[in-house]
């Protein structure tokens, strides 16, 4: 029998646990995610950020300069989204400046992203919990619960090829196999547990930084 999750407890905290202490560390732009959505010297494109979920990959990239468009289709994440964006503002200073960064919206990426017209889009469809610790574990099933599964990434993928105009980035498993029913990556960049699979569609042109 499988354990009922209780999501009541989930928080988006861009403050404090793990992503406060990569924001206060200043993670650069070295990063694999950073890399894979095409970040580099001159270069910090606008993002779209089609499941947002947690928010933690758009803040990294809005830290880093990126004007960065979360779009979340459950009214409860997007809920939780909006609280945590709004009380990290609220710290001010470096959080506010990044906050200030990010724009969310609710709503179906497959509908929104032909009128955005991205640069980037970055996809990180719900797949089985990554990381090794407890914590990250909990907080994957907990939002699960809430959103179930995704049983239409390969059509988002879809649109999201069609919508960008220079590239997408498909976050995964290390070790899955390729997303069916969409073309060969460019590239990929791996990570210890995640890799990004890269599809360029145009050159990414250099341009002063956002900060």
């Amino acid at each position: 029998m499988s354990q009922k999750i209780n999501a009541d407890d989930l928080v988006v905290d861009f403050v404090g646990g793990a992503v406060g202490h990569r924001f206060r560390k200043g993670e650069g732009r070295g990063n694999a995610l950073a890399k894979a959505a095409g970040l580099a010297r001159g270069v910090t494109p606008d993002i779209v950020d089609a499941t947002a979920g947690l928010g933690r990959d758009a803040f990294l990239l809005a830290s880093l300069g990126c004007k960065v468009t979360l779009i979340e289709r459950s009214e409860r994440v997007h809920a939780l989204l909006a609280d945590g964006m709004a009380r990290a503002a609220a710290e001010g200073g470096a959080y506010a400046e990044t906050i200030a960064r990010m724009t969310l919206l609710h709503g179906d990426s497959r509908e929104l992203l032909p009128r955005l017209k991205p640069q980037v889009v970055l996809v990180d469809p719900m797949h089985p919990p990554r990381g090794n610790t407890a914590e990250v574990k909990k907080e994957m099933r907990q939002i699960r619960a809430i959103v179930g599964a995704d049983p239409d990434a390969e059509e988002l993928m879809k649109v999201a090829l069609a919508c960008a105009r220079c590239r997408v980035v498909l976050k995964w498993p290390l070790r899955a196999e390729p997303m069916a029913g969409i073309r060969k990556p460019s590239h990929q960049i791996l990570g210890k547990s995640t890799r990004y699979d890269v599809f360029v569609n145009a050159r990414i042109t250099p341009q002063p930084d956002k900060d």
